[in-house]
């Protein structure tokens, strides 16, 4: 258990949280939400001892373990994997390294001798023959092979060594887990056994994240920090925002209908808590939720931008035809024969190597050339692109945000410049702000906004969640949700795959696949097929 009481935090000069009263328990997954800049991160820091707060304090009881995922990715590199994973237990880790150091002297004195019955007994009682084996499942568990446990961490890649950094955290059954954007460069079977691993998890955890898929699946209620204070919530993240713009909506309207909201939020409350979950804490879930009143319901500050794409022609039957195209990079081949028919209402998710798909879009929107094949629009086509990298757009440019936004758009009065901006968040002052030092979400938001002003029939976007916040990133979802035209796109948000994809096609050196159906479809046939 975690016990927070009276916190409060300030950083810079500028109050993050205060009054935080909150009590952790095993056996419950906490997820962590609030907008950019909120302070989650930082509340993490402190629940593990790594910042003091301001004012209040973190109780964890002596005999508790509490594990953090290591947000350095070569802060081992001259350990093996296995030794690494180990350190996850740092008790049992000094253990093992304390016996081989004593094993190894020439002179064993008798006092060595009693030391080393002292740490093999220690050693037992922790598992310790138990741990070669117990990493070994982690790490072949996020889809790394058993042959690397004893490789060194700098021989790996990155995206190795942040699955070994989370297997770490995992190891020998910690009492706390904190999480912070663990699923950040996971593969979608890694998240999947991450998933599973989580839902059924004894101890307390904690998790920063902004895949909604993912805190929908294990959490059993959410932390959200807003109104510069920190409040739980029992339910999910689905649950959450969907109560939450409820709540918004009867704020607005007052006393407008107000019986007829509040009997619609008590309809939503026991739609959820009859909503079976795969985890074992859905009955004690259930029983929380069937308790809850309107007034523990949240009502948020945060503001959602708007995305929607209008259509300035309807398509005609000819969209695109992409005929046997291959591409390659620097001489290393990204995908061959690909060969696709767009029909009308297609909204195509490309899978696989992201240098592949972005060399796709890249060949498609002719920024690149293709090293053989051939692809041709239909001739009421209309196309905007959203590229992985907007670099080109912003670096080298002072211009505002205002001016920017003048050079793609038809009305060119401020009024409805302003107006449009306000939209994507940015108002007042903020629409002088020059491009060139734009964090990377507001790059985001600025790109979809050029996106928006084309009235393109079909979309290219490729991994368009970076950067953003979870209220951006449901904007995105929404827009690509609602919108009547075709889109191909890429992304590593598995609720913009399962909402908006109805074709699957995936890219591969050796061929591609072009699987008919929705994303969540696509996995079970993956499954089956394995």
């Amino acid at each position: 258990m975690i016990t927070v009481s009276n916190v409060a935090f300030r950083f810079g000069g500028q109050l993050l949280f205060k009054d935080v009263d909150l009590k952790f328990t095993p056996g419950n997954c906490y997820g962590i939400i609030g907008a950019n800049g909120a302070g989650k991160s930082t509340f993490l820091r402190i629940l593990c001892g790594e910042l003091e707060p301001t004012r209040g304090e973190v109780i964890i009881p002596p005999e508790v373990r509490l594990s953090v995922l290591k947000q350095n990715h070569f802060a081992f590199e001259e350990f093996t994997v296995l030794d690494t994973v180990i350190m996850g237990n740092r008790r049992l880790y000094d253990i093992m390294k304390e016996k081989d150091a004593l094993y190894a002297k020439e002179d064993f004195s008798d006092e060595d001798g009693i030391r080393a019955s002292e740490l093999e007994g220690e050693f037992a009682e922790l598992n310790g023959w138990e741990a070669e084996s117990d990493a070994s499942k982690l790490i072949q568990g996020l889809g790394l092979t058993d042959d690397m446990l004893y490789m060194p961490m700098s021989s790996l890649k990155e995206s190795e060594k942040v699955k070994v950094l989370l297997a770490q955290a995992l190891f020998g059954n910690p009492d706390i887990i904190l999480l912070d954007e663990p699923t950040n460069g996971l593969d979608i079977d890694a998240v999947l056994w991450l998933e599973n691993f989580l839902s059924d998890y004894f101890g307390t955890v904690l998790v920063v994240s902004h895949d909604r898929h993912f805190l929908n699946d294990v959490c059993t209620g959410i932390v959200d920090i807003d109104y510069s204070g920190i409040k739980m919530y029992v339910g999910n993240y689905e649950f959450w925002y969907e109560s939450s713009q409820l709540i918004q909506r009867m704020i607005k309207l007052q006393n407008k209908k107000n019986e007829e909201k509040i009997a619609e939020l008590q309809s939503f409350i026991s739609r959820f808590s009859a909503n079976k979950s795969k985890s074992r804490q859905a009955t004690s879930r259930r029983k929380l939720l069937d308790k809850l009143t309107i007034e523990e319901l949240p009502a948020s500050s945060r503001r959602y931008p708007f995305i929607g794409f209008d259509m300035d022609r309807e398509p005609g039957k000819e969209i695109l035809h992409v005929e046997d195209l291959s591409a390659s990079l620097e001489g290393k081949p990204l995908f061959k024969g690909l060969s696709f028919h767009v029909a009308k209402g297609d909204k195509i998710a490309f899978l696989g190597n992201e240098l592949a798909i972005t060399q796709l879009f890249r060949i498609l929107n002719e920024e690149a050339k293709a090293d053989s094949g051939e692809f041709k629009f239909g001739v009421s086509i209309t196309t905007s692109y959203f590229p992985h990298d907007n670099s080109a757009y912003f670096d080298g440019h002072k211009e505002s945000i205002l001016d920017w936004m003048r050079a793609y758009s038809k009305d060119q009065t401020e009024s409805y410049l302003r107006g449009f901006l306000g939209k994507m968040l940015f108002s007042n002052e903020s629409v002088f702000k020059p491009v060139n030092v734009l964090s990377g979400g507001e790059k985001v938001r600025c790109m979809f906004s050029r996106m928006m002003m084309f009235g393109s029939n079909l979309l290219m976007i490729d991994q368009p969640t970076d950067h953003l916040d979870l209220e951006s990133i449901t904007a995105v979802n929404n827009g690509m949700q609602s919108f009547k035209g075709n889109i191909l796109f890429s992304s590593h948000d598995y609720e913009i795959l399962a909402t908006v994809a109805n074709r699957i096609i995936e890219l591969s050196p050796e061929g591609c696949t072009d699987f008919l159906g929705t994303y969540e479809e696509y996995l079970e046939r993956k499954k089956q097929q394995a």
